[in-house]
């Protein structure tokens, strides 16, 4: 029994032993290990370009659909029977001409009537005055025969007007595109007899936003093109601007294009405020932006690292942004490679 115990003794102290060797051993390796150079940081390939100033060329494209310059219907202002109709579909008419005439034949016959009457009155009017002058009439009498002669003149423009009114006129110049009326048919005030489009210039109205309708004015020409004339250009010039933004801060503007060469309303067309200017802006590609134009930041080279800064951006041009601070002309900013990026990397420039 004690002969057991004491081989078992010695096995164990010959476990400890071996353990104890192997930690020193491995302590002794990474020792070793700590002590050698530290391997060589890969370099991360990148592309870059200089922050520079440059020429502000803002393209402002809209798209809208063209809308007749002026439309207007034909209203009736009298009642009465058609007795005749001057257009067609498609019939040019210029304004004040006669498109629908209304039976006037009693009212006509009341006008008559009316005349009549009021040459009697007149006559009235004298032979009263006359008698009053010589003390053989009355003032009421007098006054009576002139109120009686100026109603009838009254009755008489009233007539006039009705007769007038039957004679229903194009409200501007332009082209029948609804024909509603026949002859024969009875027609009462308001009821709506056609419609006429003056298509001889046509507008676009398109919504701009509150950061763009600033450097529009009333009256700046612009370039119009359509997808069905590819290669024309068409010219147009604002003829307004809202005063006043919708909830969206978008600001309507309208453009009329004087000499539309074919174009129809309803057709869609692009609109171009796009203009030169001699305004200089700090410019960098908005590819070096690694968030968005809320949140920006860029990864700036310092000999083989990078640097990340925050900047402040403005307007953006086309592919380009405008810097307003961050950065200064002569910056080298990355513009690919910039998901492979953190503080203080090295990087790798490549063409």
């Amino acid at each position: 029994m004690k002969k057991t115990t004491l081989i078992i003794v010695i096995a164990m102290l010959g476990l400890t032993s071996l353990i104890g060797f192997r930690l020193a051993s491995n302590k002794k390796k990474i020792d070793e290990k700590n002590q050698m150079p530290a391997t060589t940081t890969v370099a991360i390939p990148v592309t870059v370009a200089s922050v520079a100033e440059g020429t502000v060329s803002q393209q402002l494209i809209k798209t809208g659909n063209l809308i007749p310059f002026r439309e207007a219907d034909i209203m009736a202002t009298a009642q009465g029977k058609v007795t005749k109709v001057n257009f067609n579909l498609g019939s040019p008419v210029r304004q004040g001409a006669t498109l629908v005439q209304l039976d006037n034949k009693l009212k006509e016959l009341s006008l008559q009537a009316t005349q009549l009457s009021i040459e009697k009155l007149k006559k009235d009017v004298n032979r009263y005055n006359t008698l009053y002058a010589g003390n053989a009439t009355t003032e009421i009498q007098v006054n009576e025969t002139k109120y009686n002669y100026e109603n009838a003149l009254n009755q008489s423009e009233q007539i006039r007007k009705q007769i007038q009114d039957a004679v229903i006129q194009a409200p501007i110049s332009g082209r029948i595109v609804k024909k509603n009326i026949e002859p024969g048919e009875y027609v009462s005030p308001g009821t709506v007899l056609g419609t006429v489009l003056d298509v001889s210039r046509l507008k676009v109205q398109v919504p701009v936003n509150e950061k763009d309708v600033y450097s529009l004015k009333e009256g700046q020409p612009v370039r119009v093109t359509a997808d069905v004339f590819p290669g024309r250009t068409f010219s147009g010039r604002i003829t307004y601007i809202a005063p006043q933004g919708t909830e969206e801060h978008n600001y309507p503007v309208e453009i009329t294009v004087d000499n539309a060469g074919g174009l129809k309303a309803g057709t869609f067309v692009n609109v171009d405020f796009s203009k030169k200017s001699s305004q200089m802006a700090l410019q960098i590609p908005r590819a070096a932006l690694v968030e968005s134009i809320k949140n920006p930041y860029v990864y700036v080279v310092e000999g083989q690292v990078v640097r990340q800064r925050k900047i402040a951006v403005g307007r953006e041009l086309g592919e380009n942004i405008e810097v307003l601070g961050g950065l200064k002309e002569g910056d080298v900013v990355v513009t690919t490679g910039q998901l492979n990026l953190s503080e203080g990397a090295t990087v790798q420039i490549t063409k």
